[in-house]
């Protein structure tokens, strides 16, 4: 089997790092006296028996069935983490006592549970957009709150574009809803 080794540096600050990638090339045959490849056809025909198979390795009781299930499931929380990453912008953070790791951990979970509720009143609304569409066009909308002498606030929203009307029954209904909750 051929293996090569390559390297490269990365600099982050004033400390940079030198990192070594080993590639295996099991397919190869190398014959390093005259420096020429060969393609392993006996390799090739081994690892084509294996085409199309998948394999499961668990440390759990579950029984086959139950871990092909939960395997299935998988994308949820792949997706979970990709909103996460992505549209709520979360990133690892150092933290040094157990009190803000609890902290940071439940931030998180409460945003992306807001997430999660906002998609699911946009279902439930029939709107044909995304909640990373809605986030976007909602970010472009004026809101004016003017006290007056008499010490009362006159508020009004303006929608101006038509993407920006469109969100427009959204709002109205998480606006129903906190005067419903408050």
């Amino acid at each position: 089997m051929l293996h090569l080794i390559y390297s490269f540096s990365a600099t982050r600050g004033n400390t940079q790092s030198l990192f070594y990638a080993i590639i295996s090339y099991p397919f190869l045959n190398p014959k390093l006296e005259d420096i020429t490849v060969s393609i392993n056809e006996e390799k090739i025909a081994e690892d084509s028996l294996w085409d199309g198979l998948k394999g499961y390795i668990t440390n759990t009781g579950l029984s086959g069935k139950e871990v092909i299930s939960h395997y299935h499931s998988l994308w949820v929380v792949e997706r979970a983490f990709r909103i996460g990453k992505g549209t709520l912008e979360m990133r690892p953070m150092f933290h040094f006592t157990e009190k803000r790791i609890e902290a940071h951990i439940c931030i998180c979970f409460v945003a992306y549970k807001v997430y999660k509720e906002l998609e699911r009143v946009i279902r439930e609304l029939g709107m044909k957009m995304g909640v990373d569409k809605v986030l976007e066009i909602a970010k472009t909308i004026t809101t004016l709150r003017i006290r007056l002498p008499n010490g009362s606030v006159y508020t009004e929203t303006l929608f101006t574009t038509p993407q920006q009307e469109a969100i427009k029954p959204l709002l109205e209904a998480l606006d129903q809803d906190k005067n419903q909750a408050g």
